[in-house]
C-alpha cells in the first residue's frame, strides 16, 4: 500500500469522526502552494464532539498519515476553537489568512486575532527560537550535515514567525506567500542581514542547495538575525485597530 494521500485522510477522518464532524482544513505552507501538494501538510480537524471511540479510530488514520511524512492532524472542538486565538494568536492568524476547506466550513464568524495578543506570543516564540538553536549550535559544532539539517527542520517555524511580526504591523490577513519578499521585509523592519534567511529559502527551494562548510555560517546568522528580531519586537507598541 502506498503512503496515504490527502484526499484518503479525509475520507478516513470523515469515517472516523462522523457526524460530530464539522470541518477538515489544510492550512500552513500546503495551503499556500499553487498546483499539486508537494512537502509536508498541515491539516485541521475541527469536531463538535470528541468521542473516545471517534480518537481511536482517528488515531489510526492519524498513524498512517505521519507514516507518509506529516505531522499529525490538529484536533479541536468547536469550543476549543472558537475560544483560544488569544492563546494561538500565531497560529489563528496563519489560518485565517489562507487555509484550504476539504470537508464542512469552518467556524470564522466572530473570530479575530488581537494585535496584543499575536505580539505576546511572538515575542515568546521568537526567544524560544534563539534558546533552541543557541542549544543546538553547541551540540552540533564541527558537524556540517546536522547543522544543515537543523536549519531545514526550522524553516517552517522561522517563516511562521516572520509572517506573524509582518501581520503585527502591517495586515493581519494578509497571506505573505513569498518567503523571500517576507525575509527582505522582516529583516529591514528589525534590521538584520536577509543574507542568511535567503540562503535557507534557496537551500528549500532547490535552486542553491547549502553545503557542509556553508551550512554553520547561515546557522550562525539565522540566529543572529532572530536574536534581533527578539530585540525589536521587545520595543514594538501595538493597538488593535486596521
Amino acid at each position: 500500500m502506498g503512503k496515504m494521500t490527502l484526499d484518503e485522510l479525509v475520507k478516513e477522518l470523515r469515517a472516523a469522526h462522523g457526524d460530530a464532524l464539522e470541518a477538515i482544513v489544510l492550512y500552513g505552507s500546503a495551503a499556500r502552494q499553487q498546483g499539486p501538494l508537494t512537502g509536508t501538510a498541515d491539516v485541521l480537524v475541527v469536531v463538535r464532539t470528541l468521542a473516545e471511540s471517534a480518537l481511536g479510530a482517528a488515531g489510526t488514520v492519524t498513524r498512517a498519515w505521519m507514516k507518509a511524512g506529516h505531522p499529525a492532524p490538529l484536533t479541536l472542538t468547536s469550543a476549543e476553537w472558537r475560544t483560544s486565538a488569544d492563546i494561538f494568536a500565531i497560529e489563528y492568524a496563519d489560518i485565517l489568512s489562507v487555509h484550504r476547506v476539504l470537508y464542512g466550513a469552518l467556524p470564522t464568524e466572530g473570530l479575530s486575532v488581537s494585535r496584543r495578543d499575536l505580539r505576546l506570543q511572538l515575542e515568546r516564540e521568537v526567544m524560544g527560537k534563539v534558546i533552541q538553536l543557541r542549544r543546538e549550535m553547541q551540540a552540533r559544532h564541527g558537524d556540517g550535515t546536522a547543522q544543515r539539517a537543523l536549519l531545514e527542520a526550522a524553516h517552517g517555524t522561522i517563516f511562521a514567525l516572520f509572517r506573524a511580526a509582518l501581520r503585527l504591523t502591517e495586515g493581519l490577513t494578509a497571506p505573505y506567500l513569498d518567503t523571500e519578499v517576507v525575509a527582505r521585509d522582516v529583516a529591514a523592519k528589525a534590521g538584520f542581514e536577509a543574507t542568511p534567511f535567503l540562503a535557507l529559502v534557496a537551500h528549500r527551494r532547490g535552486t542553491a542547495k547549502l553545503s557542509d562548510r556553508d551550512a554553520a555560517a547561515v546557522l550562525r546568522g539565522c540566529h543572529d538575525g532572530l536574536e534581533r528580531l527578539a530585540s525589536w519586537l521587545d520595543g514594538v507598541m501595538v493597538d488593535d485597530r486596521g
